[in-house]
């Protein structure tokens, strides 16, 4: 057998079937097939190597005894598969080689691959990490969401603006799915519900739904690296029960014939609707449910068809992490399939449902808490709201049980929001029908526990724990940055990308003068070709030798890019009025989208690229300072971007971020942070070492004191020479061609409330940020943090989390996957 799997992987192997796979799979000689048409003849090539894997995995976790993950999630921001399969798989050489016997070149191939529009930021990469490290750890495990035909949208910039275009990712198909119609299920919406008795005289009800749908299964093999192991990514896609309507047509009709098919594919047409709108907020909570529907509806076959086992045991075969309030419509869906479709008692449905679900909380903002008002809940999902009133009924019994006469304690716990118009309360449901529920980071756990989530911690004590997110090093630094990983793997030997601890025996090396310039050439490297690509695309040259200082993230106020801005402009400021003022030239790279809807974050946007067209032109600073954004930011840029970096901007008002993911990219690829005391920076910081950590800014609970005691903005304003000069610039229109009222709602907000405290950090950061200037111009010691940083990530890996996952909530342990 293994000598079968060599073969299979030689290059003449390779060489086949790439062959074979470009006649019959594209019908296309190499004479007519053009550069797509290579790139998916390998694609498929490398699918094949893994399918027996993913066939075998399947069939061991449909085993009675195997428990399995099932991720629910609205988002998986995978990247590029071709990469990332082939490290995996351990044949990036030989591919490589094959190849260029073929006359073609692998990399070109594989910068051909389009990004699957299935996620937009954090949520969705970590998704997509956890996949990786379930396979890895041989974990049973299926992902489920929706399969996207467009992505959340193609971010352009007109004139400085965010614009959004259509991001029509499957144009050339997708060579990774597996298309599964055998794999279908019918999801109703609207109508009404009926009361009824069953034979056993017992109350029962009916749902006559005003509209049916189909959700189609496509099926992803994850590869775990270097395991036989796969995990399943299933997702769903929407179509009309009856997709086509003949009389209509014969009638003449012709729009109506097809209406039933355009209303159900909409449901999975875009990623993230725009829900500024009644329509869009409708779209978007008939994703959430249908996204539930299909996947409890296929975990109940699986369990009772497939497996042979009784629905009562249910819990037992499936261990179900709601990825954030997106799915939280599953508790009462199961409820509903439960009681309502295979007539058990609410009791007994109510324990399974309690002991299938857990609940993993990404947010400590008010607004990212979903609610839903009943009116729209009512019309589409009255079953369900019916369900959800029930369980609020049994619940807030036991809360006054516990707590006799606390009115607002019942006010704040009740899954209605009864204050003003009224809601269902998303986050409430996901306390009420999980078993756990955790945070991300240490100090987000503790502030959902003292804050977010005080009423729901006081009651069950014990039922909010904590683990930190972690990121895969195979694809952030195995595929991101293969100089980097060779380096590393020559200095501890093989074996440390999927076992990070081993990364400590790297710290030694950072007192080794040779090792330290072949670091320092490594990251070299990946400055000029990003230098090269900023000429390319944008027609300006930046040094390779000046510090690469990024932040790219969603765009958003709490994530403060515009602190960073005012930084700049400070910069900016002294090299024009200081004549003595010097400082270590900086390329400032920003990236990231804004929310269709976000006007302020479109602004902020607006406000970075108009600073950029002036700094970038001025022949006082343009030597000293570069500013870029980079339109679009996705998975494949991001593995362009943290190789590069030399600092890491990590500086979100402390208490808003839950954990980030993007801190620690940079920091394993060797990037130094400046950060405040937020989400994960803290743990980052305490494995680091202080030393390699810039610190600036108020702490979680001084932002408390201050909000409390009073904050006055327009005080710091007027008493701080240096922000009032930036503020200044802004508001007299020298970015905005003398235009004064381009930014004043930006600049209002900042001055009269600042709610992300930037003028209460600004000095601070500021003074960090001179520290980091110091640092980086000696270039020997900067180096050695850069070492001892990434030596000291072991912490976050994604691998960790899910070992966390595993032992603290799903209580399931490896199955060794023999075959394949």
């Amino acid at each position: 057998m293994k000598n079968n799997k060599r073969q299979q992987t030689s290059i003449a192997a390779i060489k086949k079937a790439f062959a074979n796979n470009l006649y019959h799979n594209i019908g296309k000689p190499a004479l007519t097939a053009t550069p797509q048409d290579f790139y998916t003849a390998l694609a498929y090539t490398v699918r094949s190597m893994l399918l027996d894997k993913y066939i075998h995995s399947m069939a061991t976790y449909l085993k009675k005894e195997t428990r399995i993950v099932a991720y629910f999630s609205a988002e998986f921001l995978e990247g590029p598969h071709l990469i990332n399969n082939m490290l995996n798989l351990g044949v990036i050489d030989q591919v490589r080689k094959a190849m260029e016997e073929l006359g073609l070149d692998m990399n070109k191939l594989i910068e051909l691959e389009s990004e699957p529009g299935l996620g937009n930021g954090g949520l969705g990469r970590l998704a997509a990490c956890y996949l990786d490290s379930l396979a890895t750890l041989k974990i049973p495990a299926i992902g489920y969401g929706l399969r996207y035909e467009h992505g959340m949208f193609e971010q352009r910039l007109e004139d400085g603006w965010q614009v959004e275009y259509s991001d029509n990712w499957l144009h050339y198909g997708n060579p990774w799915e597996l298309y599964r119609p055998e794999r279908t299920y019918r999801v109703q919406f609207g109508g009404r519900t009926e009361s009824y008795n069953d034979p056993e005289h017992g109350y029962r009800v009916r749902w006559n739904p005003g509209m049916v749908v189909k959700g189609i299964a496509y099926d992803t093999p994850i590869l775990g690296y270097r395991v036989n192991n796969c995990v399943l990514l299933r997702l769903w896609q929407a179509e009309a029960a009856q997709d086509f309507n003949f009389s209509d047509f014969n009638r003449g009709d012709y729009y109506g014939a097809v209406e039933n098919k355009v209303v159900a594919e909409n449901i999975t047409k875009v990623l993230y609707p725009n829900d500024t709108s009644q329509a869009g907020k409708r779209l978007r909570l008939e994703q959430q449910y249908f996204l539930v529907s299909c996947s409890l509806q296929d975990l109940i076959h699986m369990h009772t068809v497939m497996k042979g086992l009784d629905l009562t045991t249910h819990h037992r075969s499936v261990a179900a992490q709601l990825n954030d309030t997106h799915p939280s419509l599953a508790i009462p869906e199961l409820m509903r399939l439960l009681v309502d479709e295979h007539l058990l008692p609410w009791n007994k449905a109510w324990e399974i449902t309690q002991k299938t679900f857990s609940y993993t909380n990404h947010t400590l903002l008010p607004e990212a808490l979903e609610k839903w008002p009943i009116p729209l809940f009512q019309s589409l999902l009255p079953r369900h709201y019916e369900i959800i009133c029930e369980i609020n009924r049994r619940f807030l019994d036991e809360v006054r049980l516990r707590f006799p006469l606390d009115d607002q304690r019942i006010a704040n716990m009740s899954l209605i929001d009864e204050t003003g118009e009224r809601y269902v309360r998303m986050a409430g449901l996901a306390c009420v029908g999980s078993s756990h529920i955790n945070g991300v980071a240490r100090l987000h756990t503790q502030l959902l526990k003292d804050q977010v989530l005080k009423d729901y911690h006081c009651l069950w004590p014990d039922k909010i724990i904590n683990i930190t997110n972690g990121v895969t090093p195979r694809r952030w630094m195995g595929v991101s940055n293969p100089k980097l990983t060779a380096l590393i793997t020559e200095a501890v030997g093989e074996g440390w990308l999927n076992d990070m601890e081993k990364l400590s025996d790297l710290e030694p090396f950072a007192d080794d003068a040779s090792f330290r310039e072949k670091w320092y050439q490594i990251k070299r490297g990946h400055k000029e070709q990003v230098a090269g690509l900023i000429l390319e695309h944008f027609g300006f040259v930046v040094d390779p030798d000046s510090m690469f200082d990024v932040q790219v993230k969603r765009i958003h106020e709490y994530k403060r890019q515009h602190l960073n801005i005012l930084h700049l402009i400070s910069l900016y400021w002294r090299l024009k009025n200081e004549p003595d003022f010097d400082m270590v030239p900086r390329t400032f790279l920003f990236g990231g989208k804004a929310a269709p809807g976000y006007f302020m974050a479109k602004l902020i946007i607006k406000l970075i690229t108009s600073v950029a067209e002036v700094l970038n032109t001025d022949p006082v600073t343009r030597d000293k300072l570069k500013v870029i954004f980079r339109p679009n930011y996705n998975v494949k840029i991001g593995q362009i971007v943290y190789p590069m970096a030399d600092l890491s901007e990590q500086i979100s008002l402390a208490g808003k971020e839950a954990s980030g993911t993007g801190n620690m990219k940079f920091a394993m690829n060797g990037a130094l942070t400046i950060g405040t005391l937020d989400g994960a920076n803290i743990e980052i910081r305490e494995e680091v070492g202080e030393e390699n950590f810039f610190l600036f800014g108020l702490t979680a609970p001084e932002v408390l004191e201050l909000r409390q005691s009073g904050y006055h903005p327009l005080d710091i304003y007027h008493n701080n020479d240096q922000l009032r000069a930036v503020i200044d610039l802004i508001e007299f229109g020298h970015f905005s061609h003398g235009d004064r009222n381009l930014f004043k709602p930006l600049l209002d907000s900042l001055k009269y409330n600042d709610e992300y405290m930037l003028f209460a950090d600004f000095q601070s950061y500021i003074d960090c940020q001179q520290e980091v200037d110091r640092a980086y111009a000696d270039k020997e010691e900067w180096l050695k943090k850069s070492i001892r940083t990434v030596a000291r990530m072991a912490e976050f890996s994604s691998d960790r989390s899910i070992r966390e996952y595993c032992g603290k909530i799903w209580q399931i342990k490896p199955v060794e996957v023999l075959s394949g």
